[in-house]
């Protein structure tokens, strides 16, 4: 397991970009990653990503030195692990509404003293020499998704949890506990979110968001989000957008 230079970042309190390519490819990752992106976000709870791509994936965005961040399904301890042994540099873990659920996250991600890991290492012991649990343990990013009201509820108990290194609030599926679904502009959507990251940046802590081009992402910036997360569809539509025009 690599130095996790993104995790670095932010706990130095710099912002941290991750870039969503949202296919199996691990070409594309690779790409992406020469781009000067700090973290690729590789999606295994929505879309067509298996653990055999995933694994690939991983393994692109380590030839640039950038972090590959594996979203799980769910917040069991099989999963995360499974992404883990496959040598990613994180873990997203979705729907975290409580702070027993964070903790749960965290004992899945960390091995003891800090949690419960099972031992086997997988490809990410690849290379440690010496004390790898150790190791492991300080390199692994835990980000938590927070995605429907409840979990703005209990914010300020998640946000006490130690050991996550982001919270992201994710605007999608908020949208839909928040009784808009699909609506992740919608104004009450959006001022939700906006507090939660003061409410996040106040407690120390790391907050992440979604954005969809340049200007949103300066606007969470100036606002204190620290974990940035845009996908490539975001940042082709544009370029596409106004090459086309050009037929017209």
């Amino acid at each position: 397991m690599r130095h996790n230079l993104a995790k670095e970042r932010l706990s130095a309190g710099k912002a941290v970009n991750v870039v969503a390519p949202g296919y199996a490819s691990p070409g594309l990752v690779e790409l992406l990653s020469r781009m000067g992106f700090d973290a690729i976000f590789i999606d295994c709870e929505h879309g067509p990503v298996g653990w055999e791509d995933a694994e690939n994936m991983v393994r692109a965005a380590e030839l640039a030195d950038v972090t590959p961040i594996i979203r799980v399904q769910s917040n069991e301890p099989s999963t995360i692990t499974r992404a883990l042994d496959r040598g990613a540099g994180g873990v997203q873990v979705p729907h975290i509404n409580t702070g027993a659920q964070a903790e749960a996250a965290v004992r899945a991600a960390k091995f003891a003293p800090l949690g419960h890991r099972g031992y086997a290492g997988g490809r990410s012991a690849f290379g440690v020499k010496g004390n790898f649990t150790g190791h492991a343990n300080d390199e692994t990013m835990v980000i938590a998704m927070l995605e429907e009201v409840e979990a703005l509820k209990n914010l300020d108990d998640i946000l006490k949890v130690k050991h996550i290194d982001a919270f992201f609030f994710a605007p999608g599926d908020l949208s839909q506990s928040m009784g808009y679904p699909g609506q992740l502009d919608h104004p009450e959507v959006q001022a939700a979110i906006q507090d939660a990251v003061r409410r996040t940046r106040a407690a120390g802590r790391a907050p992440g968001v979604l954005v969809t081009n340049g200007a949103s992402a300066r606007r969470f910036l100036d606002l204190g989000a620290l974990f940035i997360y845009i996908s490539l569809a975001s940042l082709l539509q544009p370029g596409a957008r106004d090459f086309l025009a050009e037929f017209k």
